[in-house]
């Protein structure tokens, strides 16, 4: 489903026309408002008592949402693009609604001492599985593109993506469910809990994370529009280069385990996140379609151990007894930054001048988005060297 139909939303979009901030609201809004569906599960959770039953409940609805995402636009072209926006909040709301009982039910399954190493060999398979996926995609656009039936195209991906959240939905039935460890909202009003919340590393890491993740989005919507519209890629150069960010997160993912579980999460974090700054300014080198593969490389490298290591580190920090209102706070809180940073890079994709003089020197832009790049790259080397420590 990620692989053959989340990674080519934007590339969608784009085909129906949508501008650089209509972009940033496609990767930004939907999060945000699915996030909340976090709190709703956690909620659930305390009225029912059970996880499966939640979890199967967002499966099913991330399933269904992509009937309106494929359809809605072409039913209605004059609103298609905002149309696909609400129907990608659908989908992410389907996706939060099961991600705070999976994530509790996963902590009883998995064994603390085993944790590293499990979690990156699954994200490991899940990544050889995106690339493959994402690769047939790809290859099938082209396809569909060069016989003058994009949409086509589209059409098919996405419907290969509905039949596997449904398979995937079948597995997760069969999951076994050990009980009385629900993740519920539990949401104290005791001033000493919130002081005590206060001084935690939990809102240490949230802050650091938050911050960092506003940082990434004030670029990260606009890769693809930077490909697919100014350097006029086509969706097999642009399936390559997304592939190879997976490609190399799969490679790299087991090393990363193990060391995560021999020298602990926040040594991750700190190691990937000082190579983090450095992914954007490398799209500013070079517009060759074989240069920026290798720079897709390294951040593949980069992200599979910061996102391994911030995902562990979660479970380290948090007790059982409120994973779940805790993660719903911690995915809210990085939603509505990733929110707000898709804003800003939006609105400075627009604003941002083609050509910079300085001292009776021009330069020109290939494009005003090499400067949102640049941007990110600033924000995300402040964030390190305040919080990082």
């Amino acid at each position: 489903m990620m692989g053959i139909g989340e990674t080519y939303l934007s590339a969608f979009a784009l085909f129906l026309k949508a501008s650089t901030p209509q972009i940033g609201l496609l990767a930004s809004l939907p999060p945000l408002l699915g996030s909340l569906a976090q709190i709703l599960s956690a909620w659930l959770g305390r009225l029912s008592g059970r996880r499966r039953p939640i979890i199967l409940a967002g499966a099913s609805l991330q399933a269904c949402a992509w009937l309106p995402i494929m359809l809605l636009p072409l039913l209605f072209p004059a609103a298609a693009v905002p149309l696909l926006i609400a129907s990608v909040v659908l989908y992410h709301c389907g996706a939060h609604l099961a991600a705070p009982q999976w994530v509790s039910l996963m902590g009883d399954l998995v064994p603390m001492k085993r944790r590293g190493r499990f979690f990156a060999r699954r994200t490991s398979i899940v990544s050889l599985v995106t690339f493959l996926s994402l690769a047939a995609g790809g290859l099938v656009l082209h396809g569909t593109t060069s016989a003058g039936q994009t949409l086509t195209g589209f059409v098919l991906l996405f419907s290969v993506a509905l039949v596997a959240r449904g398979i995937s939905t079948y597995h997760l039935a069969r999951m076994r469910d050990p009980a009385g460890h629900v993740a519920v909202l539990q949401l104290p009003a005791r001033e000493s809990w919130w002081r005590q919340l206060g001084r935690s590393n939990f809102v240490r890491f949230s802050l650091f994370y938050g911050l960092m993740q506003f940082s990434v989005a004030i670029a990260s919507p606009f890769f693809a529009v930077y490909m697919l519209r100014d350097l006029q890629f086509s969706y097999a150069q642009f399936m390559a280069n997304t592939g190879m960010s997976v490609l190399a997160q799969f490679l790299t993912l087991t090393q990363w385990g193990r060391i995560s579980d021999a020298f602990g999460n926040r040594r991750v974090l700190s190691v990937t996140g000082l190579m983090l700054p450095l992914m954007p300014l490398l799209w500013l080198v070079s517009p060759n379609f074989w240069y920026l593969l290798l720079v897709q490389m390294l951040s593949g490298l980069s992200w599979a151990g910061f996102a391994l290591g911030a995902s562990n580190f979660l479970y380290d920090l948090v007790a059982r007894e409120n994973r779940a209102t805790y993660l719903a706070v911690h995915n809210v809180l990085a939603s509505t930054a990733i929110f707000c940073g898709a804003l800003l890079g939006g609105y400075l994709g627009i604003v941002l001048p083609g050509r910079i003089d300085i001292f009776g020197v021009s330069w020109a832009w290939l494009s005003p988005l090499l400067g949102v790049f640049a941007i990110s790259a600033l924000m995300r080397t402040i964030v390190l060297v305040i919080l990082l420590p």
